[in-house]
């Protein structure tokens, strides 16, 4: 499992923000800086994916497609909790079976009366609704940011800012440089792209 990737989430007031680093890496080497590790599985969910490259690739594409092709078949759109639901159902099927996954997520969606929901789930088939989460070594230094800041209904303003704070602390204390980090938001309007973030000078 690679702790190197990054991830973070966090549910805001009616919407949730999704952040990855950008880094395509093995071992000593990192092959590009631009790689997107949030998947839009549809038009209102989002996953923030981390893990060997193999696994975390073919794993969301499998789940985004059968998300799509359930859409196709009944005509209706997974709500956030039951596309939380199958994703640890794949997960724990495939950990009795052919063997782990070794991929670790944040599914962030917004879905009609539901709301603005995350849902952290490893490589062991563990799920929870949470406020806020992360994935990765550099959950060790930024978990305790968000339990300082996070608060209910935060503006996308102020979320953002909590993002960057955590960009900031990884930039001083994270061994490893992750210079640039993709930030997707989705709420009941859909899916954005926000400007990517860099550590401040």
């Amino acid at each position: 499992m690679s702790g190197m990737d990054t991830a973070f989430g966090l549910v805001g007031n009616g919407f949730v923000l999704l952040a990855t680093d950008c880094e395509a890496a093995r071992s000593i080497l990192s092959y590009k800086h631009d790689e997107d590790k949030i998947m839009e599985l549809d038009s209102s969910k989002l996953l923030a994916n981390c893990g060997t490259y193999a696994d975390r690739t073919n794993f969301t594409e499998y789940i985004q497609k059968n998300i799509v092709l359930y859409e196709l078949n009944n005509g209706l759109q997974l709500t956030t909790h039951a596309a939380a639901n199958y994703i640890r159902g794949q997960l724990a099927q495939a950990l009795r079976s052919k063997g782990a996954y070794q991929c670790n997520m944040l599914l962030g969606g917004c879905y009609k009366e539901e709301g603005p929901a995350l849902y952290w789930m490893d490589y062991m088939a563990c799920m929870h609704k949470m406020n806020f989460g992360s994935h990765g070594m550099a959950a060790s230094f930024c978990l305790s940011i968000f339990d300082r800041e996070w608060k209910p209904d935060m503006s996308l303003e102020e979320a953002l800012k909590l993002i960057q704070m955590c960009v900031d602390e990884l930039k001083v204390r994270f061994l490893i440089n992750q210079a640039t980090f993709k930030i997707k938001v989705v709420d009941k309007d859909g899916i954005r792209v926000l400007d990517d973030m860099h550590p401040s000078k």
